[in-house]
C-alpha cells in the first residue's frame, strides 16, 4: 500500500464498515515501523482489497481487511491473507491474531481454511454490541491455548 492507494482504500473501508478507519489512521499504518499494509490491485490499477497487518516482536496481528464488493468471492481476501502470512513468516513472526465479527461466516471460514483456530471471544467488541471471535495462527504449527 502507498499513499497513492489511499483514496481507493478509504472508499472501500467506508463501504465496508459502520465505523470506518479514517485516512489518517491508514497514513499512521503506512508510517509505522510495525506495519506493512498490503493492497491487491486488479489488472486495470483498481484496488480490489487491502489488509493492514502489524508486528510486535514475534507476534503479528491482522488489524483491518476488506475487499471491494465487486471483487468479493474471487479469492482476493485469500490472496491478501496468504500474502500477509508469508510476510509474517519472513519477519520471524511465530503467532498471528485477528478478531472477526461472529456474524461474518465467510471470513471465519476463510481464516479456518487457512489454518487459523478459534481462540476465544471478545464480548460486545464492536460498536453495535456484536461479539468478536478471536482467532490465532501458529507459524510453526504448534497449537497455543489462550
Amino acid at each position: 500500500m502507498t499513499e497513492g492507494d489511499l483514496d481507493q482504500v478509504v472508499a472501500i473501508e467506508q463501504r465496508s464498515f459502520p465505523l470506518p478507519w479514517t485516512r489518517e489512521q491508514f497514513l499512521d499504518e503506512l508510517r509505522s515501523s510495525h506495519s506493512f499494509p498490503l493492497v491487491a490491485v486488479a489488472y486495470d490499477g483498481v484496488v480490489a482489497g487491502y489488509l493492514c497487518p502489524s508486528q510486535v516482536l514475534d507476534e503479528g496481528e491482522i488489524l483491518d481487511v476488506a475487499v471491494a464488493e465487486e471483487f468479493q468471492g474471487q479469492g482476493v481476501g485469500r490472496l491478501l491473507v496468504e500474502s500477509a502470512l508469508a510476510s509474517f513468516r519472513e519477519r520471524g513472526v511465530l503467532r498471528i491474531f485477528l478478531e472477526v465479527r461472529v456474524s461474518n461466516q465467510p471470513a471465519i471460514s476463510l481464516y479456518q481454511n487457512l489454518g487459523f483456530q478459534k481462540a476465544g471471544y471478545r464480548k460486545r467488541y464492536y460498536e453495535n454490541g456484536e461479539d468478536a471471535l478471536l482467532m490465532d495462527f501458529s507459524i510453526n504449527g504448534v497449537e497455543h491455548a489462550i
